[in-house]
């Protein structure tokens, strides 16, 4: 089954280093980052994977995507 999350994309500082940071606010913590917006949501649902499977390992619950839209950050 595959499950698509909303995910925040805003962009980073160039004193954090540049590129753009993908957050996933249906799932705590579960974030990543790349050069560009696509990269980072690539990245992103990487750690998905691993966010999912960690809940399960700890016996959490794992949320269900939320219906909201989430807009990229300017």
């Amino acid at each position: 089954m595959h499950v698509t999350y909303p995910v925040a994309i805003e962009p980073l500082p160039n004193e954090q280093g540049g590129g753009f940071l993908a957050r996933v606010p249906d799932l705590a913590g579960c974030m990543s980052d790349g050069a560009s917006p696509e990269e980072a949501v690539c990245n992103v649902q990487d750690a998905i994977g691993i966010w999912i499977e960690a809940a399960r390992d700890m016996r959490h619950p794992i949320p269900l995507p939320s219906r909201q839209r989430v807009v990229a950050a300017a």
